[in-house]
């Protein structure tokens, strides 16, 4: 019997060494990669919770949460920071504007004080000598008050600074001039007339540039406080839409008609929109009011004050220049036609008459208009005494206070009537707006405890139908 012999097979081949770890650069990738990835996990968490009944719970409970909340924050803040811009307006903006006013008021009375104090021969009235000292006074005082805040705002640094330099060269011309008055020099009166142009040219248009701006700034921030709010409005009410589809939500998948939480989470929220609506509409309207009937009132009574006071020096700076103010009187017309209008019944008077038709502001202005009659009827009497030579005669009827007819008493009436009309309106702006304040009053934090009543409400309304599926 033959054997076979089987040849043997191949070798297998030796086991290799193991493969080599993978280095740190790829577990880094690899850790970062997954980090990346989270957000994208979390939103395939949320997918696959969502396909069920208790996740979509979850989900909705989450969103009407954070929906309540920030819905809440934004109506607050918005309400809070209205409420801090009529403070502002009330403390702050108003009286610089007010400010302002009197630094114009103030310079443009101690130009006209001044021009009429000269006319005196030798020693000058001590009553217009104290008028004039108190005008300047006022101006600085008023100046420092209304330069507060102008640091950061060019267009009101720039006539501030105009003032600052200015001011002390007008003063101290004036005082040359009443120095060589006193002593008869005729030069004098050049150098009245100079400081008068300085104050015309540079000094009162600074003034007025420095009104304006205050003025411009008050209306922009009462403006600013009468907005509505359109974001804090339209997160409420789309709060409003998703409880009420949530409600729908849970009636359907559940079969009960209400869910106590979410009632009163929207209860809450309906409470909010009532509440802030009313009152916002009722602050707005007051500061309207206010801006109507006090700001934009006192503005046209502030520029009819301006254009008398102007006139003013004017007929006295006539009188100075001893038949050479014929450019005086001319202004003088100007300002006069923009009082009272060129027939002597419309101009910034009329304006005022239209604006302010009842109350203590309408008697005052009546008054104004009564006493603008009188003194250009003065005036005239003024004139016609200068030009026929009775010099003397006409400075008298200019600048004496005890003449029944005279130009002087006439005027003082005319600027006491518009100062007293200006305080009217501006107790008006004040009180109308103070009254506005009042109507925010405890919204902001009302605003944020009903935004938390809603978000506790949506989680106990959607913690009870999550419990039935446990």
């Amino acid at each position: 019997m033959t054997s076979t012999a089987t040849a043997p097979g191949p070798a297998a081949p030796a086991p290799g060494p193991p493969p080599p770890p993978p280095d740190g650069r790829d577990r880094g990738r690899s850790g970062l990669l997954g980090l990346l990835d989270l957000p994208g996990q979390a939103v395939r968490a949320i997918i696959r919770s969502a396909a069920t009944t208790p996740g979509r719970l979850t989900v909705i409970a989450v969103g009407l949460v954070l929906l309540a909340l920030v819905a809440g924050l934004v109506a607050t803040l918005s309400v809070q920071d209205r409420d801090d811009t009529i403070s502002g307006v009330i403390d702050h903006r108003e009286p610089l504007a007010a400010a302002a006013q009197q630094v114009y008021k103030s310079l443009s009375d101690a130009d006209a004080t001044a021009a009429s104090a000269f006319l005196s021969i030798g020693t000058e009235p001590p009553e217009l000598r104290s008028r004039y000292e108190r005008d300047i006074a006022e101006a600085g005082a008023a100046l420092a008050k209304a330069a507060s805040d102008s640091s950061d705002v060019a267009a009101a640094a720039a006539p501030v600074d105009v003032l600052n330099q200015s001011l002390p060269v007008y003063t101290g011309l004036v005082e040359t001039a009443r120095a060589n008055n006193r002593l008869g020099y005729p030069v004098g009166a050049s150098y009245l007339r100079e400081a008068s142009e300085l104050m015309r040219a540079k000094i009162l248009p600074a003034a007025q540039d420095l009104y304006r701006v205050d003025t411009e700034r008050l209306i922009e921030e009462q403006d600013s406080s009468t907005g509505f709010p359109w974001l804090a409005t339209i997160l409420m009410v789309a709060l409003l839409a998703a409880l009420v589809v949530a409600q729908v939500y849970l009636t359907r998948r559940t079969n009960r008609v209400l869910n106590i939480g979410l009632v009163v989470a929207t209860a809450a929220v309906v409470v909010s929109l009532l509440w802030g609506s009313v009152a916002l509409i009722v602050q707005g309207s007051l500061v309207g009011s206010g801006q109507d009937d006090g700001s934009h009132r006192v503005d046209v009574l502030v520029r009819a004050r301006i254009a008398a006071l102007q006139a003013r020096a004017d007929e006295t700076l006539t009188l100075v220049a001893r038949g050479d103010g014929a450019a005086y009187e001319r202004d003088f017309g100007t300002n006069a036609a923009q009082l009272v209008g060129p027939d002597g019944q419309g101009g910034l008077l009329g304006e005022a008459r239209g604006l302010i038709t009842d109350g203590e502001g309408a008697a005052k202005v009546a008054d104004a208009t009564k006493a603008a009659e009188d003194w250009l009827k003065a005036h005239q009497q003024v004139r016609r005494q200068d030009d026929s030579g009775q010099y003397q005669e006409a400075v008298d009827t200019a600048v004496l206070e005890d003449r029944e007819t005279g130009s002087a008493p006439a005027f003082r009436r005319l600027d006491d009537s518009l100062q007293a009309a200006i305080d009217v309106g501006r107790q008006q702006f004040l009180d109308d707006t103070h009254a506005g304040d009042a109507a925010l009053t405890l919204l902001a934090p009302g605003l944020a405890v009903l935004a938390v009543v809603a978000a506790a409400g949506v989680t106990m309304g959607i913690r009870e139908r999550l419990r039935e599926y446990r």
